[in-house]
């Protein structure tokens, strides 16, 4: 089943916003002092791509510098690729079909406002299951 939602989810809206967040990436590693966002928006383009049977955990090492790296994400680039996937979800939603991969968009939503501190892994990994 995974892999059916994956590959609906790679047609319908999956491929544009990994290019977004790609684009985000490149624009982000212009600047030495953004590369940090340029890595995070790639993991996250990686996530977008096949989201379906994998999550996001809180890394147990994430201190200060997340947050405030955090800040400056959803500044420059986190509001509008959340926006990207509110808009998605929302088109998403307006077939039966569609409601679970909306419903996704909408939790990578909140992944895309704070992506910093975070780590993803498969869903049957144990880290999975303390989050």
């Amino acid at each position: 089943m995974k892999t059916i939602l994956n590959v609906l989810w790679l047609v319908l809206c999956g491929f544009w916003l990994a290019v977004g967040y790609v684009l985000a990436g490149v624009v982000m590693c212009i600047l030495i002092i953004t590369i940090p966002f340029g890595i995070a928006s790639f993991r996250l383009a990686s996530f977008t791509l096949w989201p379906f049977g994998r999550t996001t955990v809180p890394k147990p090492d994430a201190g200060a510098g997340s947050a405030i790296g955090n800040v400056l994400w959803f500044v420059l680039a986190g509001l509008w690729m959340a926006i990207a996937h509110v808009v998605t979800g929302v088109a998403l939603c307006l077939t039966i079909i569609g409601i679970p991969l909306g419903i996704a968009d909408f939790k990578l939503a909140a992944v895309a406002l704070a992506p910093l501190g975070k780590d993803i892994v498969r869903t049957d990994d144990p880290r999975a299951f303390y989050r």
